[in-house]
């Protein structure tokens, strides 16, 4: 079986926000305890690059992240974690500085959302004390400061999010004005005059997308024919332990089969997945999910 780019591992559904644009808190709170997720992590290390931490939920309210970064460390699968950031104390950005930890993505789209008209400037202090920290010790770190609030290409299409946007102009020393993005072709903006160790360029990034549907069976359809990289490039583990073919399915709807049931590669192998996978390499939509879904037409 060919490897996977990424895994979206979700070790909790559960969140410590409520963002308008989120579907978080719908579901039944699961949390994977550290047992399962071994049994997860073990038939997953085979077949990926990386894990992603998320589908729903903040990862970093797991109460037992630091023994999930262990099982990662132990099955030596990098790790991407994606978090509001919100809970970035205690020894939580150290556990971050890890080695196995490959990327870390810092959603700051969620503060305004939910704590509108307060200060950002505590919030992002800790996030830019990180940075340095990351610079100093870790300059191989991938962070992506996310803006994910566009309603169209550029990052002028916006007017959400203003006070962080010049705090972070501030906090990071840059212009607006230099800023070029272009989310039909290149979504992430080095921010310049950050160096690591052994005056390395730092690979600290702004990350844009603009705002999405998540897709539900509620929703219309929107096209039969379409791709996707779902179970080409990933696919999606929800902390019930219920396999999907994509990130964005967060009710399962396409529930492929339990990773805590049965084999991951005999999940994989089935005849859904295999149709599923069939029809994007064929550029048809074959689940009605997929056909309510708004994201496809990206690509």
């Amino acid at each position: 079986m060919p490897k996977f780019k990424r895994v979206n591992i979700e070790i909790s559904n559960v969140c410590n926000l409520k963002c308008s644009f989120c579907p978080a808190g719908e579901a039944d709170q699961q949390v994977m305890d550290v047992a399962r997720f071994r049994a997860v992590i073990d038939q997953v290390a085979p077949v990926t690059e990386e894990v992603v931490l998320h589908l729903l939920g903040e990862p970093l309210g797991h109460p037992e992240f630091v023994r999930i970064l262990d099982a990662c460390e132990a099955a030596r699968v990098p790790v991407n974690i994606v978090t509001n950031g919100v809970l970035m104390t205690g020894d939580r950005p150290e556990q971050l500085l890890r080695p196995i930890v490959r990327q870390v993505s810092f959603s700051l789209h969620s503060f305004e959302d939910n704590f509108k008209g307060s200060d950002p400037r505590v919030y992002l202090r800790r996030i830019r004390k990180f940075v340095d920290e990351a610079l100093a010790r870790r300059p191989d770190l991938y962070i992506n400061l996310r803006l994910w609030d566009l309603d169209g290409a550029s990052h002028d299409d916006s007017a959400r999010n203003v006070s962080m946007r010049e705090l972070l102009a501030q906090s990071f020393q840059f212009n607006w004005e230099d800023v070029r993005v272009d989310l039909r072709r290149r979504k992430n903006w080095r921010i310049p005059g950050l160096r690591g160790t052994h005056s390395s360029s730092a690979r600290v990034y702004l990350h844009f997308d603009s705002r999405f549907e998540w897709p539900d069976m509620s929703q219309a359809v929107r096209a039969e024919k379409g791709f996707c990289h779902g179970l080409s490039g990933h696919f999606g583990i929800h902390a019930n332990g219920s396999v999907v073919p994509c990130c964005l399915d967060h009710k399962a709807e396409i529930k492929l089969g339990n990773v805590f049931a049965d084999p991951l590669t005999e999940i994989l192998a089935s005849p859904r997945a295999v149709a599923i996978r069939d029809g994007f390499a064929r550029g048809e939509l074959v689940e009605d999910l997929c056909r309510r879904c708004a994201f496809i037409s990206r690509f």
